[in-house]
């Protein structure tokens, strides 16, 4: 079995492979995160693990109800169980930071390389690269590092015939959820023909929980994802079609995480 250690980055939202993680980075420990991966060589990637949160915080509690001068949680596990481990989903997604851009004082130039004390957050954009299963957590250091056993991806049986009847279902969903006629939604010569690229789209552009979009990440192959998938949208779909009114397709597009 071949490890690695890499940083970590909890988050309330699941990424998946192929998919654009826009992130507002406040927080000092991930700032710190941050700063490390700046100081990778030029052109190299920097890479970082995306783990959901099962139990806890995605930013430190706040000190709300203690005296003004009294600090609030901090560390690398601030917000999480004792054991981190315990917080966190068993299956994550590595993320490359391929933009990394400084929000600095007032009056000083944006450059990712400033001072620490100069930088208030970093806005960055990362994409989902691979799946891993979290070993273990050290929070140790200024921020949460993990051992990560990256994770292949298995077409599994019937992949490709999975694959076209979830792209039918999911457009029968985004036409019940924006509420308008088939006109409106994106030619389907302009959706992805790889499964496992279905698959993650899917995943990533339909409505569920936290704990549904985990299970999809998570599943065995292409083919149970898809699968899974495919019993989840005729669901909502079904689902949808009975409600009064429903939400804008807008809010299929997942916000800025801020942390």
């Amino acid at each position: 079995m071949t490890t690695t250690r890499l940083p970590l980055f909890p988050l309330n939202t699941v990424l998946f492979p192929g998919l654009v993680l826009p992130l507002n980075v406040f927080e000092a420990r991930y700032r710190a995160l941050l700063r490390d991966l700046l100081d990778l060589p030029e052109g190299e990637p920097r890479p970082f693990g995306v783990i959901a949160i099962r139990d806890g915080h995605e930013v430190a509690p706040s000190a709300l109800g203690l005296p003004d001068d009294a600090e609030p949680p901090a560390g690398a596990g601030a917000g999480f169980a004792d054991d981190p481990m315990r917080s966190f989903f068993e299956v994550g997604c590595v993320a490359d930071a391929s933009t990394i851009r400084a929000r600095q004082v007032p009056g000083e130039a944006e450059d990712a390389t400033a001072a620490d004390e100069e930088v208030t957050g970093y806005e960055v954009l990362a994409t989902g690269t691979t799946r891993f299963r979290l070993l273990s957590v050290d929070a140790g250091g200024p921020y949460l590092t993990g051992e990560i056993e990256p994770l292949d991806e298995d077409a599994g049986e019937g992949a490709g015939a999975l694959a076209s009847g979830v792209l039918r279902a999911f457009r029968k969903y985004q036409k019940a959820l924006a509420g308008a006629n088939e006109r409106t939604l994106a030619p389907a010569q302009e959706l992805p023909d790889d499964p496992s690229v279905v698959s993650y789209l899917v995943a990533a552009a339909t409505m569920l929980h936290t704990a549904d979009k985990q299970r999809l990440l998570q599943a065995a192959d292409t083919a149970t994802r898809l699968a899974e998938e495919l019993r989840l949208l005729r669901q909502e779909t079904a689902l949808i079609s009975k409600l009064p009114s429903v939400p804008g397709a807008e809010y299929t597009i997942r916000p800025t995480s801020l942390n």
